[in-house]
């Protein structure tokens, strides 16, 4: 018993619904196409689950997030993958693959054949079990991966009104989650071992206004340690949670959130792996050409850094997932993938959005005590690498992404910290790049990689840092 089909994803998170729509806008015919997902429903946004699907009032629920709707286009509802002819095989495993014959053998016996195979697997949640601790069946232990999890945090936080929650981890998903907790009146403790929050991509410093502001709505921090066991009552629920210092912390509710391990089980030994993920090249094609990975599970070159990486971000696996499928369906068009790094979160009033690398030296900029905008760059080997910034407008995002994708060369940290926002809105807006160099060392900065064709140099170096003192300046008329 099987069936045949030309292309098949495996797996139904966000990047399947991407590829689906970017199969469909390339015009595959009705039947071609078919999904396979652990999951019960279409694929979705998964942001949503630690943001709008929590809240307290008009909460997000399905049909309303599915993709591709955060990326503002087309809500591909089940209907829509009936009426495109598209297959979706929901709620059902894969239990082997064999990637020399093109099958799949599904947990209920079916083999599904291909011609060409897209693994859009993602990752699993980090279990407590895999660090020594038990208790992550009890039914107030959450995790937050689909919406199922969701699901169980949703009631457990309704279980415990004005209740106590810790939170294991302070990445990603401690951090929004703990704010929507917050949201939901509960108190909230996070503990992780770092030194600080988001210790893989931020800074002691900008990590220390996200923790402070954290504290302002009543969550307390606990640095420096790990749990180490959980005390249950005569129900089996955790009632204390027990940490390596010693502490002990009663509890209503536990969220764990502590890495994620990406999903290439069914393809050891058959595929390379790299990185954790499915190494693939510039097209996301994998060491067997029928077969392309997209989203966390892949390990893709990064053309701007020149090196592979494997990166954990929805952006990733939209962005990846639409090139897997341009480049199926049209490779001699469709280049390869070049990516740049891009990182963002919105929680409580805040968001922010980070561009690039974090590595080498940084340089900050703005205000952190005030509460506005402020952000930083990451310069290495004389050239800017990375952006983060707080509190932007669209275009001042938009600016530093360019310029980040730029690489500019900078000669003057402090004239570059002087300059802060207004540098890479001025770089933003320059001509595109041209073959003959330009040296404005002048200036402060060296802007020669990337190298801009201006009428005159002196003008140039004028214009730049008129423009940036002219755009600080006027951004601070604007909250007078």
């Amino acid at each position: 018993m099987g069936r045949a089909f030309v292309y098949v994803i495996l797996g139904g998170g966000v990047a399947a619904g991407y590829a689906a729509l970017e199969f469909v806008n390339r015009g595959i015919s009705n039947g071609e196409l078919c999904i396979i997902s652990q999951e019960p429903v279409a694929p979705y946004e998964r942001p949503a689950l630690s943001k709008g699907f929590l809240l307290p009032e008009a909460p997000a629920r399905l049909p309303s997030f599915h993709t591709c709707v955060g990326a503002n286009e087309e809500r591909l509802t089940p209907k829509w993958y009936k009426e495109h002819g598209i297959e979706l095989i929901l709620g059902t495993a894969v239990k082997s693959a064999d990637v020399k014959r093109k099958t799949l053998l599904t947990a209920t016996g079916e083999t599904i054949s291909y011609k060409v195979l897209i693994v859009a697997t993602g990752a699993r949640a980090l279990k407590l079990e895999e660090f020594g601790v038990t208790g992550s069946d009890a039914e107030n232990v959450c995790y937050l991966r689909d919406i199922a999890d969701a699901n169980r945090l949703l009631d457990a936080m309704q279980s415990a009104p004005g209740g106590k929650a810790v939170v294991i981890g302070g990445g990603y998903i401690g951090m929004e989650c703990a704010a929507s907790l917050v949201i939901n009146k509960l108190s909230v403790t996070m503990v992780f071992p770092e030194a600080h929050c988001m210790a893989r991509l931020l800074t002691p410093k900008i990590a220390t206004y996200y923790e402070e502001y954290y504290k302002s709505k009543g969550v307390e921090f606990i640095k420096g340690t790990v749990l180490s066991s959980f005390d249950f009552d005569s129900n089996g629920k955790v009632t204390a949670v027990n940490l390596r210092d010693g502490r002990k912390i009663s509890v209503d509710m536990v969220v764990v959130g502590i890495g994620i391990r990406p999903n290439t089980g069914l393809f050891e030994g058959q595929l390379t792996l790299e990185k954790g993920g499915i190494k693939v090249n510039g097209k996301l094609q994998s060491s067997n050409s029928s077969v392309y990975a997209i989203g966390d599970v892949a390990a893709f070159p990064v053309k701007v850094f020149g090196e592979t990486r494997r990166l954990e971000h929805v952006d990733a696996a939209r962005k990846s997932a639409r090139h897997a499928v341009a480049a199926i369906i049209d490779a001699d068009k469709s280049g390869e993938f070049d990516y740049l790094p891009f990182f963002y979160s919105r929680v409580f009033a805040l968001s922010w959005q980070f561009y690039g690398d974090n590595v080498g030296e940084v340089v900050y900029y703005g205000d952190m005590s005030s509460g506005e905008t402020f952000g930083a760059y990451w310069v290495s080997k004389g050239h800017l690498v990375g952006a983060f910034l707080e509190g932007g407008t669209k275009e001042e995002y938009e600016a530093i992404a360019k310029t980040t994708r730029l690489k500019p060369e900078i000669e003057d940290l402090s004239e570059l910290q002087r300059q802060g926002l207004g540098f890479a809105v001025t770089i933003s807006q320059k001509p595109p790049p041209v073959s003959s160099p330009v040296d404005v060392s002048s200036s402060g900065l060296l802007l020669e990689k990337p190298l801009f064709a201006w009428h005159a140099t002196a003008g140039v170096i004028l214009a730049a840092s008129v423009a940036a003192l002219a755009y600080v300046y006027g951004r601070r008329r604007r909250r007078w």
